[in-house]
Order: C-alpha cells, then structure tokens, then sequence
C-alpha cells in the first residue's frame, strides 16, 4: 500500500471494523464504538483520502478501498472480520467479501447500493450535475479534484452485477432507513440477491446509526450474536 490507514480502536474480542461513507471518516461511528466495544474489538477505519488518511497516488474507487481493506487487515494480523459498512462503506465491504469471502466471518450493509441506479433521483441528479462541475474544475483547481474524485465515487461505483452475489455465501445483514435514500426496491434487490441475508429496516433516514443508533445498534448486534 502507498499509504498507512487511520484508524481507532475500542474493546477486545473479535474483530468488527467499521467503514465509513463518502466524504466522512470513523468518527461517523461515533454511538457505535462504546455500545460495540462490550463484546467486539472495534475499529473504524479512515478510507484513503478521507479523515486522517492520506491520498496516496492509487486510484480513488470503491475497489482500491477494497484492495487498502486487505491490506489493512493483514498490517494487523488479522485473518477473519465482521464488517459493518455505511453507504459507500458498504459498497467496499461488499465488494471485499466478494473478492475474499474467507476473511469475512460476518457482513453489515448499511444503505449500501450496487449501482448509482439505486440511489433515489432526488438525490442522485444533483450529484451527478455536480460530479461533472466538479470535473470540468478539477483542470484547474486542486479543490475541485478532489470533489470530483468524491462525487465520481458516487456516480462510477461500485457497478456490481445483482448476479455476483449468488455465489457470496456469508452470512449478511442488509440495514436500512425506513426513509433511506437508497430506493427500498434496491435495497430488497441486494437482500434477495445475497444467498444467505436478512433484511431490517430502521426508523430513520439514510444515516440511522447517527440519528437512530439505539435502534441500530440493537438489530446489528442482534445479528452479529445470532
């Protein structure tokens, strides 16, 4: 890896990271540390080129992420991991496991989506109109580079077949807020796509472990004791 990832660390036990979304950092999990930290070692991570983590020069996508996932895990020394992935988060936690679903004991997709598709047009129009002002400033502007590599991450990734998760046979819990801004089709689309998944819905918008977090924390320890 070119870079070191940031991260922070509570409690022991087994390992559950936790990965952010775009634009954010670990400290998203701000009302999860301590309630997952009764029973779990947990980490938040700092994606590449967000919170304390550097850019590095390795391409801005969801399957770098991936890629810097493993090699995060190995620094540690650790061979098996729950993880909880938010929004884009979630969308590398998918796509790590896809590639390496013998290092996954565990897996949370938090308003994670396969395709820009899945993101209600209320909200994707305007990403989409700014991801390409964001390109046409980032000839000139180092600012504008960087919101362009953000937003592309929102407009370009992660691309992922519905078809793929046939074959991803960990055992997955696909959460979401009951007014998320992931279409609920889509979010159902990924549940009965994965071969092994529950489905919960939360009261909430799309960022239900900030503003809801009694009520997520409990569905999502609920599953990881199951």
């Amino acid at each position: 890896m070119d870079i070191r990832l940031h991260y922070t660390e509570q409690g022991a036990g087994e390992p559950l990271v936790l990965l952010h979304g775009n634009g954010e950092s670990g400290n998203y999990f701000s009302h999860q540390m301590d309630y997952f930290s009764r029973f779990c070692r947990v980490i938040a991570v700092d994606t590449r080129g967000h919170g304390q983590s550097p850019r590095g020069d390795a391409p801005f996508t969801i399957r770098q992420f991936a890629d810097d996932l493993l090699e995060f895990l190995d620094g540690l020394g650790i061979e098996r991991v729950r993880l909880l992935g938010f929004s884009d988060g979630g969308n590398t936690a998918l796509v790590f496991a896809l590639r390496h679903p013998e290092r996954v004991a565990r897996l949370v997709l938090n308003g994670a989506n396969l395709n820009a598709g899945g993101v209600k047009p209320s909200v994707q129009i305007p990403i989409a109109l700014g991801y390409r002002m964001a390109s046409l400033a980032a000839r000139w502007s180092a600012a504008g580079r960087k919101n362009a590599e953000m937003l592309g991450l929102m407009v370009n990734d992660p691309n992922i077949d519905p078809e793929e998760l046939a074959a991803l046979h960990v055992r997955t819990l696909v959460i979401a807020g009951t007014r998320d801004m992931i279409l609920r089709a889509h979010t159902r689309l990924l549940y009965e796509s994965l071969p092994d998944a529950e489905l919960v819905f939360v009261e909430g918008d799309h960022f239900v472990a900030d503003k809801n977090p009694e009520a997520f924390n409990r569905a999502v320890e609920a599953f990881l004791r199951e």
